[in-house]
């Protein structure tokens, strides 16, 4: 672990405002997910965001993150969204394990590789005939925060600017659904040249869902991730 990392860190489940009124919290044992657990976690969390991508894909429609500037090569080259997906997020590994530790890094490609096979899969086990652009939008953000609301509680994340903001809320205290929120927004709108304004609206309504999701139930203190 490197030397970023807190030495004082409560046990997670627990606030810190527990850990500091309550005397014998250092003793209390740390809450830890059980192998199975984190299994069930990155298969569901991993086909929740899978199928919003997919929704958001049929609408022509943006995300944010390394997501959003897979979308953007995407409908900008024709190149194949999971394989760029997959690609993009290869440097942040780095700062995931200097930062998050090896357990976070080694999670966090297991999710990414799951969900670059999901977003190729889904399209061959269900077949959208007609699908309304508001929906696309408020459910796929729906479906993509979920998802991502429980890996993030299980210690993983989407790699990219996932790390990132998780990294930055564990450290400054930053919401990071909040962070999120701001990073997605700022690059929907730069994809002006390649998605029709009306899209550009929806996306941004696609990440506002996406990221109230995690700004109202991922706060620090109330379940850490790492």
């Amino acid at each position: 672990m490197s030397h970023a990392e807190p030495t004082s860190t409560p046990p997670e489940g627990i606030s810190p405002a527990t850990a500091t009124h309550t005397p014998t919290a250092s003793a209390q044992p740390t809450i830890r997910h059980r192998p199975y657990e984190d299994v069930q976690a990155l298969l569901v969390g991993t086909l929740f965001v899978a199928l919003g991508v997919v929704l958001f894909r049929q609408a022509g429609l943006l995300t944010g993150g390394t997501a959003g500037i897979a979308f953007l090569l995407h409908y900008a080259t024709g190149w194949n969204f999971s394989a760029l997906f997959f690609t993009i997020n290869l440097p942040f590994y780095w700062l995931a394990w200097r930062r998050m530790g090896g357990q976070f890094t080694l999670k966090t490609l297991a999710a990414v590789t799951l969900l670059s096979t999901f977003v190729e899969a889904i399209p061959h086990w269900i077949h959208i005939d007609a699908l309304a652009t508001p929906y696309a939008a408020v459910m796929g953000g729906l479906l993509a925060g979920a998802g991502m609301l429980m890996l993030f509680r299980h210690r993983a994340s989407l790699g990219g600017l996932n790390v990132l903001v998780l990294w930055l809320q564990e450290k400054r205290g930053w919401r990071a659904g909040h962070l999120q929120m701001g990073l997605d927004c700022a690059i929907v709108l730069t994809a002006t040249a390649f998605v029709p304004w009306q899209q550009l609206a929806w996306s941004v309504v696609g990440a506002v869902a996406m990221n109230l999701t995690l700004a109202i139930n991922h706060r620090p203190g109330r379940y850490m991730t790492v």
